[in-house]
């Protein structure tokens, strides 16, 4: 069985996932067969893998960063809120069903035994596991039936590392305020304390350091700066949604509540003289050359916010001048309705934007599959995609039928379904609304390419091919940047000891 370290934090965003990626890279590096794992992750942002099977993205950024292909094994788990006090629950990769969080936090000790069957495996198939919590083992209020956190150290006798989040202040506090509120049992599985984004000159926080150690009868095994990597980042957290001034090129992303998948733009935030902006109000809007409107696990409720705060209608009068692109929710945003006869959401039927002739209903049953294709021959502005090869993946509980025989409307793609060998029609084109399924759909090949070079050319802008660079090629260099800086500042002598 794999050796086994488990990072947890002093809160949510104290930098687990990025530390438990860090390390991930490091033992890789070093020789070591490494697979992250997370018993109970809690994300709108998931992944479908080769098997059509949903997990945790942060997961699946671990994987990368740990050189191996992601696997439901590395998240049994996947919450995914549908509102604010109730998820769907997602196991082994499928559809459990939805609960309210207090049903939840009673039920989830049944799902003990996927846990450790999950990790088992995963730790016979590689020599190091490293873990990564969920908040704060802190949380006094949810330590009874604990299965992310110290509950889940306990389960498979795993040492912890603790990090705190000195970028938000009171970081000594975070630290030694966790450990009083810890038991005996679970303070002693804290084997280190790491403090995360510390900027300036460290030697004076050297006398913090003495204290901290001294009160907290735990080592300090790193001070992590504040680290200038591109990695992608819980959805929760992100600082994607911060406001950006517009650029050159701009694209517009609808960020309403539910927002799903926005990993599927990051692609364009990486190209010198774009800019991705989030919206969330008409007066944010201002003048992009294209609105994308996102995946969104409350489709919707979703639809409703933008009809309720004036984004439906500004959308539809820019429609008549800008590119609109809607992936999955979306997509079925854009059609003329949905119904939900299932009450798989909201229930009820309700009007879409109208600028799609297409009519999607919610199904209880998920779609779940990583696709390959080509798009078809489309109309409109972006019509020289036409016969580009695309990549990505499906994940949608709903139907959507194509409503127009106009020769304006065209099929956006074809499709090619792994696992199931099967071809298929997929997304619509009208004019200068596009809409599909396909996550991802930017990442692969020349289509984020042929889209900024056809801007820069409508603006008379020249565009250097060579700001794009290789979307996998690029995360990799971020891996190995996030590596070297962690090896700088963690004390991995200690670490390995800790290790066993």
């Amino acid at each position: 069985m794999a050796k086994v370290i488990m990072i947890q934090g002093t809160m949510s965003g104290a930098g687990k996932s990025l530390v438990v990626a860090g390390l991930c890279r490091i033992f890789k590096q070093d020789g070591y067969k490494v697979a992250p794992f997370k018993s109970q992750n809690m994300a709108l942002n998931s992944y479908i893998t080769k098997e059509g099977l949903e997990m945790g993205r942060a997961q699946v950024m671990q994987a990368e960063a740990a050189g191996i292909e992601p696997s439901i094994l590395m998240n049994p788990i996947l919450l995914k809120p549908t509102n604010n006090i109730g998820s769907q629950v997602i196991v082994n990769g499928e559809v459990l069903g939805n609960m309210n969080a207090r049903d939840y936090f009673e039920y989830k000790v049944k799902l003990i035994p996927d846990i450790l069957k999950a990790y088992n495996k995963l730790a016979s198939e590689n020599d190091i596991i490293v873990i990564e919590g969920a908040g704060s083992p802190a949380e006094i209020n949810l330590r009874k039936n604990d299965i992310v956190n110290m509950g889940m150290a306990k389960l498979v006798d795993a040492p912890v590392l603790l990090v705190g989040d000195i970028d938000r202040g009171g970081v000594f506090a975070q630290l030694l305020g966790t450990l009083m509120l810890l038991s005996e049992e679970e303070k002693d599985r804290v084997c280190g304390l790491v403090i995360n984004k510390f900027r300036g000159d460290k030697t004076i926080l050297d006398s913090g350091i003495d204290m901290l150690e001294e009160k907290g009868n735990k080592k300090v095994v790193g001070v992590l700066p504040y680290m200038n990597v591109d990695i992608e980042d819980e959805d929760s957290l992100t600082e994607r949604f911060n406001a950006k001034k517009q650029e050159l090129i701009d694209i517009a992303v609808i960020h309403y509540p539910r927002i799903s998948n926005f990993t599927d733009f990051a692609v364009f935030e990486k190209i010198s003289g774009v800019s991705v902006r989030y919206i969330t109000k008409p007066s944010e809007m201002g003048n992009p050359d294209m609105i994308i409107l996102p995946g969104s696990k409350n489709t919707m409720g979703d639809l409703l916010w933008m009809r309720q705060n004036g984004i439906e209608a500004l959308i539809k009068k820019m429609s008549r001048e800008k590119i609109v692109f809607g992936i999955c929710g979306g997509y079925q945003m854009l059609g003329i309705e949905i119904s939900d006869p299932y009450n798989v959401e909201e229930g009820g039927l309700v009007r879409g934007l109208e600028l799609l002739p297409v009519k999607t209903t919610l199904t209880s049953e998920k779609t779940r599959t990583q696709v390959s294709g080509t798009i078809n021959e489309i109309s409109g502005p972006l019509k020289f995609l036409s016969g580009s090869k695309l990549g990505g993946y499906e994940i949608h509980m709903g139907q959507t039928i194509n409503c127009s025989y106009e020769e304006v409307s065209k099929d956006f793609c074809t499709l090619f379904e792994q696992g199931t060998n099967k071809t298929k029609i997929d997304g619509l084109s009208s004019g200068g609304v596009y809409g599909t399924y396909v996550h991802g759909i930017f990442d692969k090949g020349d289509i984020c390419k042929k889209i900024i070079g056809y801007f820069a050319n409508e603006k008379g802008i020249i565009f250097d091919d060579d700001l794009l660079v290789d979307y996998a090629s690029y995360k990799e260099q971020q891996y190995d940047k996030l590596a070297y800086e962690m090896r700088k500042h963690l004390d991995m002598d200690e670490i390995y000891r800790i290790l066993g």
